[in-house]
């Protein structure tokens, strides 16, 4: 159960005590500062000591790049409507960003030609999680971006399973958007390897994509030595509800998000005093066949808030301190509500726009700022890949 509390303009301060990207851990910090250092040091041979130190895989080497024939024949061995699925997904994704794509220009002056060139870094590498799941998703969401904004060489590093193997979704949607420079390296040490480089794992010149607090620590640390995409936090949604909205929708939204990790979190505003009992019946309700439902529970009963407002003028003050990663209207008129939201990663536009459909398959990117930082970041994009010369 979460507490359900009553949240006025005055109270909204209080309410986000804490709330940012938490302050650099020095425990971990000194920790990957350590894997860092040692991969400039060593290369391969510490990649190949932190696999299996913290994979439980031994690997050469050699073995570290997926091979060609490998990525090509997980294409064909995943179900067929999984195939369809990332290959829809792939197309939305890529008619979504296409309109991104920025042009060079130049403007005459006095006799003077002025003007802007835009070219795409020369190298991406991309991260993609691997620890409690598979993100195929993921795989799409960073590089057909990268691919769209010309990027000409584009590596990516995912951690192994048990077996030493790279999922063969992941594999299939590589091969679906044409990346074929895989890696089975993960965590910090991955990120080191792509910003400085090792005899195996060429330098890139900027790193995307999201994974836990050692990468992101990572990620930070690297900055400047080349560029990255954000540094984020655990996954969260925060859900702007008034009474017609259906508490089992409201639940199900809820529990996707607090699924994904123990630390995500979930919160939820409305108007209406019902509401809050009849969503935690539903969300009890749906946690009970829920295959993730422990993980889901910890987060809920850790993270989650539900807040009851006098009115949304309320609640939008609140959604713009917090600045939420995924932010749902599920409000009678949430083209109302629009105009007044200036901070959000992904906004989800009424009763039948899950933020799971923005994960998979509506074509907008799933890789967000979290933890208030969409202050300043966006979502990744074709902008990410590209630099401007005046």
């Amino acid at each position: 159960m979460i507490e359900v509390k009553r949240l006025t303009s005055d109270g909204i301060e209080t309410a986000l005590a804490g709330r940012g990207l938490a302050a650099e851990d020095e425990a971990i910090a000194a920790t990957v500062r350590s894997i860092i250092a040692d991969v400039i040091d060593r290369g391969d041979e510490a990649l190949a000591d932190y696999t299996e130190r913290f994979d439980r895989v031994s690997l050469r080497p050699e073995e570290f790049r997926v091979p060609l024939s490998e990525i090509k024949s997980a294409l064909a061995a995943i179900p067929g409507e999984v195939k369809d699925s990332l290959e829809l997904a792939a197309r939305r994704i890529t008619d979504f960003h296409e309109r991104q794509l920025p042009k060079t220009w130049s403007i005459d002056i006095d006799g003077a030609t002025l003007g802007q060139r835009i070219t795409p870094v020369s190298r991406a590498g991309l991260y993609i999680p691997g620890g409690r799941a598979s993100y195929p998703s993921s795989v799409l969401m960073n590089a057909i971006p990268a691919k769209l904004a010309g990027v000409e060489e584009i590596a990516l590093c995912v951690p192994p399973g048990p077996d030493g193997r790279v999922s063969e979704y992941v594999l299939a949607a590589a091969a679906i958007v044409g990346v074929d420079e895989i890696y089975r390296v993960g965590g910090a040490q991955a990120v080191a390897a792509m910003a400085y480089g090792t005899d195996t794992i060429k330098a890139v010149d900027k790193i995307t994509g999201p994974g836990n607090i050692y990468v992101a620590t990572a990620k930070r640390l690297v900055i400047g030595q080349v560029d990255i995409d954000m540094i984020a936090g655990p996954t969260e949604v925060v859900i702007v509800a008034d009474g017609r909205a259906p508490a089992a929708f409201i639940a199900a939204d809820m529990i996707a998000q607090a699924e994904h990790d123990p630390l995500s979190s979930a919160v939820l505003l409305t108007d209406d005093d019902g509401l809050p009992a009849t969503g935690q019946v539903e969300r009890a309700s749906q946690l009970a066949s829920s295959p993730r439902a422990e993980i889901a529970r910890t987060s809920v009963g850790d993270n989650g808030r539900i807040f009851v407002v006098d009115d949304f003028d309320t609640a939008v003050l609140f959604v713009n301190k917090y600045a939420p990663e995924h932010l749902e209207l599920m409000v009678e008129d949430p083209e109302a509500l629009l105009p007044k939201i200036k901070n959000a990663g992904a906004i989800f536009m009424g009763d039948y726009t899950p933020e799971a459909l923005g994960d998979y398959v509506a074509g907008a990117n799933h890789v967000l700022p979290t933890a208030s930082t969409a202050r300043f970041y966006s979502p990744l994009g074709v902008y990410d890949f590209l630099k401007w010369s005046s």
